[in-house]
């Protein structure tokens, strides 16, 4: 049972992803390179930060502000990431559109766009599974389980998939909102982005008190829904204006 324990972690953590991939970005092979080289630059991202920290750690004190410090240059760094991957992705489809323009091909449509935003959200959300969980679910495989003290309610392994499975969800959506925010100068899509971010990973400081795990999720999912939201009122509206305007174009 512990292999299948192991493995319902670990489709707990990226079965909807997988389910998206499969859905969405396997049909076509630019998402598919999207993916990749996003993830790739995430998760060297995360190794870059953790080797800055490691010659700090471990904390010896019980205060909870060095982990705050941590979180908050992390979460720091990875934002002034994002507007600099939104910028070698907006060279890309500068070339594509005049790829498409030398063979008389439609230049990409708001669908395309926000697919590509797709790939790459998806991407920081893999990573950061691959970083914080997917490297600790390998002893779930074995002949037995984990608990610590400060949430003996549910299996570490159980917490971590989880806590993974809300981060995705965040990162992937905030990808879409963060490159709408860029195209269009939208300020509140700019900035919302960072601060969900940093609400969300500072509520994981709450799984350091004893049954901390049982508030700190729900409070991290009520984040990712809010991310939700925005995001697909954020789409319906573009999608809305774009059909606005091709009507009128007509």
């Amino acid at each position: 049972m512990t292999v299948a324990a192991g493995i319902g972690y670990t489709l707990l953590a990226l079965g909807p992803s997988l389910s998206l991939f499969i859905a969405v970005i396997a049909k076509k092979p630019f998402l598919i390179l999207t993916l990749l080289s996003s993830t790739l630059v995430w998760l060297i991202s995360l190794i870059v930060l953790s080797g800055l920290w490691r010659a700090f750690l471990p904390f010896k004190t019980a205060s909870l502000w060095p982990y705050a410090l941590v979180i908050l240059t992390s979460v720091a760094f990875q934002e002034a990431l994002r507007p600099l991957f939104w910028r070698i992705y907006k060279r890309l489809e500068d070339m594509l559109d005049a790829v498409a323009d030398r063979v008389s091909k439609p230049r990409l449509f708001i669908t395309d766009k926000m697919q590509i935003a797709l790939a790459g959200g998806m991407g920081h959300g893999v990573a950061h599974a691959v970083f914080f969980c997917l490297s600790l679910l390998t002893p779930s495989f074995g002949p037995g389980t984990y608990y610590v003290e400060k949430c003996s309610q549910m299996s570490f392994f159980l917490v971590s998939a989880i806590i993974a499975l809300a981060f995705v969800t965040i990162h992937t959506l905030s990808m879409v909102i963060a490159f709408n925010g860029y195209a269009e100068g939208n300020k509140v899509d700019q900035y919302i982005v960072p601060v969900v971010h940093l609400i969300a990973a500072m509520l994981t400081l709450i799984n350091l008190a004893h049954g901390g795990c049982i508030i700190s999720i729900p409070l991290l999912y009520g984040m990712a829904v809010v991310t939700l939201g925005h995001c697909g009122k954020m789409v319906w509206t573009r999608l809305a204006e774009n059909r606005s305007r091709q009507g009128s174009s007509y």
